[in-house]
């Protein structure tokens, strides 16, 4: 008998940890190499982890709704002979030493781009995790408090400089590994009246906390909006549902029409298809475009990958099983990998008008809203027509007005001129 180690794999593209959402064995179980063995969830898939061994489960070594660096052991599993390990993923995780030049601390991958990224000396922060490990929460704690711990001053007046241009300053030592219990006393300090319904935090929604604030923070945002009459549209679209819906089994949606008219746009302002890296911008080559889907309790990203070759019945056909595949967990990694702008469908609950949180990295996001029958004006006559709202959200690092206000204008040229002559859907 041997007793192998299972791992937590790298479920995605720069995914650095993953929450065990459902444990689907126990120890004692007997399980086969490749069959379920958990649900995992990070910020870009929720998918079930499979066994790399034949064998028994000795020892769960995570709790459901517990967050693990990728390569931490998640179980044990006792198999006969030595067998191989069956996880390709290897340990990630990373040393760096404390202050007092004492035994080093591990500090999860994701730990330490957090770190990195907002300037957090870790050898001044307090862990809450087992045997005082510093945890993701421990710094978005910290983050959130805004008492950021920068690396020690050292003396002279160049670190003086350095210490009076620094934003925020930093606050005292002992204050700052203070930070994460202040801020969670505070939090648990909130009124809870008779008949209050107190409901935990999932993983899932842990995870897109994460990132909403990880844009908030990094992004600076702007918003513009135009108004386009889709009249014609409507028409054309209702004209054509019930045959497209017989033909093909599944709805020809408004939303279609709108994924593929931006599409086009983005092709003629490639600049709003790109993302922030730091010392450059990325201009993305191909157009793959996100599309947010929501569930009861949670929201998903999938990618229509080079969505600007596709025709409307490609998108209308994607945007259905992608939809179905979120709202049933069945959405693969690589569905959720690679998308270079974000398209919202907001009218889908009535929504007239809202600004979306880029979904980062992206350097921006646009929301569909909902078309609704309103008086304009004509050739100065009033007229009855079916008017959308398209709301950009921007990142100002990596775009401007002008040529947002141009893709707009242009994407709403092309709704508006959506008829059954000039516009196939297949």
């Amino acid at each position: 008998m041997a007793i192998e180690q299972m791992k937590m794999p790298q479920l995605g593209e720069s995914v650095t940890e993953g929450t065990i959402s459902k444990w689907l064995v126990k120890p004692g179980d007997h399980v086969n190499k490749y069959d379920p063995i958990a649900e995992v969830m990070t910020d870009k898939v929720n998918a079930e982890v499979p066994s790399s061994f034949t064998g028994i489960i000795k020892e769960l070594k995570a709790e459901e709704d517990e967050t693990l660096a990728v390569g931490e052991i998640i179980c044990t599993v006792e198999t006969e002979g030595s067998g191989d390990n069956g996880s390709s993923v290897p340990a990630q995780a990373e040393q760096a030493p404390v202050s007092g030049g004492q035994a080093k601390a591990r500090y999860s991958p994701a730990v330490l781009k957090i770190s990195q990224e907002n300037g957090i000396d870790l050898s001044q922060v307090s862990g809450t995790g087992k045997d005082g490990r510093i945890t993701r929460k421990d710094l978005m704690n910290i983050i959130e408090s805004g008492n950021i711990p920068a690396a020690a001053a050292q003396s002279g007046p160049e670190s003086k400089a350095a210490s009076h241009n620094a934003a925020p300053q930093a606050a005292p030592q002992a204050a700052i590994k203070q930070a994460p219990d202040r801020v969670r006393t505070e939090r648990a300090s909130v009124p809870v009246s008779h008949g209050d319904k107190e409901i935990p935090v999932t993983g899932i929604r842990k995870a897109i906390a994460a990132n909403m604030l990880k844009s908030k923070h990094e992004a600076p945002h702007a918003w513009t909006m135009v108004e386009a009459d889709a009249t014609n549209l409507v028409s054309y679209r209702d004209s054509r549902k019930a045959e497209f819906k017989q033909k093909e089994g599944y709805n020809l949606t408004y939303f279609a029409f709108f994924v593929k008219a931006i599409a086009q746009a983005l092709t003629e302002f490639p600049q709003i298809n790109s993302m922030w890296a730091g010392d450059k911008i990325i201009q993305k080559k191909d157009i793959n475009i996100s599309i947010a889907v929501a569930t009861e309790d949670a929201l998903f990203v999938p990618v229509i990958k080079n969505a600007d070759e596709k025709t409307i019945k490609g998108i209308a056909r994607e945007i259905t099983e992608l939809a179905q595949k979120a709202r049933t967990g069945k959405l693969k990694a690589d569905e959720m990998q690679g998308g270079t702008f974000t398209v919202n469908n907001t009218g889908s609950f009535g929504s007239v008008q809202s600004m979306g949180i880029i979904n980062h990295p992206q350097a921006a996001i646009i929301q569909v809203e909902s078309i609704v029958k309103r008086p304009v004006v004509i050739n100065g006559m009033i007229a009855i027509r079916d008017m959308v709202n398209l709301c950009l959200s921007l990142d100002h690092r990596v775009l401007d007005g002008l040529v947002c206000g141009r893709f707009l204008a242009r994407v709403k040229e092309i709704i508006e001129n959506i008829s059954s002559e000039n516009t196939s859907i297949y």
